[in-house]
């Protein structure tokens, strides 16, 4: 079945020099081996975590590079896993194309990367790479999770204990559904309440309150998902989900998903490289459809973050692994090239098994039982993590001790809470 399902869609073993285009719109790509910088000699693994006390602090590892502001430019680029240290137990970790989030088991939530949106929520308009921010909410509010998957395009989202939903920074899309498109430096409550999942990209989000799924933001290929194919400010229902438990919703740049209780998945949006996993390559959909695998999924994480990239990557209760969307970076793990447009299994390298998923750009990760990061895909600006600028045709193990793992756009970040 596998063979066939690569006749049909024109895989190649090559993953030769179309990988730019299908990665990014950041110029540098290259197809073959490029030395890093030694460890320890780029600025971010040399800067000090010393201000923060040790012996309350919790450490996490990032490497790729930050976009945001200023098209075309990058920042912040590492090629091998550099440390960031926050003040606090790490509960949760969350990623967008120009920052990072720690949220710590105290409520707490802290930032760092690009700030010129206001995406680091402490009322300024500044960056900070080396040192975490507190993204200041009002007196009192706790938070209890914050999208793990994925954020909008310069803007971060987050549930409190009360089950508010709260964001700030560009909302380039109006994806914080407050009727508006201004920015917001420090977080604002949204109108969704009893919220239990959220998730968001490029300039849409997707909102699951008191058991019905909302959408807001731009409408690009029908990644709304409310039959109507235009973009709104204000929360806008997602047809054909009603009465159904949502676990986890996902997004990338023009598309959707939503994981129910029961293990069925489906999404929605764009669909020029399969991104749907429905076989029907091309005829994108602004309705939910059905992904049919052969066994409930237990996992979801959805990637891509332009035009003519885009995958999604599921495990499944037996634990094996599939994925589909474009693949012309080998970023769905088969070590293959092209286009899936259903659902083709990957595998672990051998001896070991994968615990937990998660996809960029066109680069993707996984989490194995012994917390060991495995990478594969595009890494023109060091996403895969082993110090090299070329495109990893087979999984790469990049770092130990992981617990928990998030990848958006070209930055990828986990917590090693046992490192020392």
């Amino acid at each position: 079945m596998k063979r066939l399902l690569q006749v049909v869609t024109g895989k190649t073993l090559s993953a030769g020099a179309g990988l730019c285009a299908a990665a990014m719109l950041i110029a540098g790509c290259t197809t073959g081996h490029s030395p890093a910088a030694a460890p320890g000699s780029s600025p971010a693994a040399k800067r000090s975590a010393n201000a923060i006390d040790k012996q309350s602090s919790a450490t996490l590892l990032h490497w790729g590079s930050f976009f945001g502001g200023r098209k075309g430019r990058i920042f912040d680029l590492e090629t091998l896993p550099v440390p960031v240290t926050v003040p606090g137990t790490v509960a949760e970790v969350g990623t967008s194309n120009s920052t990072e989030y720690a949220l710590l088991t105290n409520g707490s939530l802290y930032a760092w990367g690009l700030g010129t949106h206001g995406q680091l929520g402490d009322g300024r308009r500044k960056s900070s790479f080396t040192r975490p921010v507190r993204v200041r909410f009002p007196a009192g509010v706790k938070i209890a999770s914050i999208p793990t998957d994925v954020m909008p395009y310069d803007t971060g989202l987050a549930v409190d204990t009360q089950g508010n939903a709260w964001g700030w920074g560009q909302n380039g899309g109006g994806e914080l559904c407050l009727g508006n498109k201004r920015l917001y430096r420090t977080p604002v409550e949204l109108p969704l309440h009893h919220v239990r999942t959220v998730a968001g990209a490029s300039n849409h989000a997707l909102y699951d309150a008191a058991g019905t799924v909302y959408a807001c933001g731009q409408d690009l290929k029908g990644s709304l998902g409310d039959g109507r194919r235009h973009s709104s400010t204000r929360p806008v229902k997602v047809v054909g989900l009603d009465g159904r438990a949502v676990t986890r919703l996902v997004a990338s740049f023009a598309n959707s998903g939503a994981l129910l209780s029961n293990g069925q998945y489906y999404d929605w949006g764009y669909n020029a490289g399969g991104q749907l996993g429905d076989g029907r390559i091309g005829r994108y959909s602004d309705v939910p459809v059905r992904v049919h695998l052969p066994h409930p999924v237990t996992q979801v994480a959805q990637g891509g973050s332009i035009w003519n990239n885009g995958q999604t990557l599921v495990m499944l209760s037996d634990g094996s692994t599939w994925a589909w969307g474009n693949d012309r970076a080998s970023q769905l793990g088969d070590g293959l090239s092209g286009l899936d447009f259903l659902p083709v299994r990957f595998y672990a390298p051998a001896g070991v098994t994968y615990r937990s998923l998660a996809t960029g750009s066109a680069t993707s990760y996984a989490v194995s039982t012994t917390g060991q990061v495995y990478a594969w895909g595009v890494s023109h600006v060091g996403q895969v993590g082993d110090g090299l600028t070329s495109t990893a045709v087979a999984s790469v193990p990049v770092a130990d001790g992981a617990t928990l793992i998030s990848a958006t756009a070209n930055n990828v970040l986990i917590s090693v809470p046992k490192r020392m």
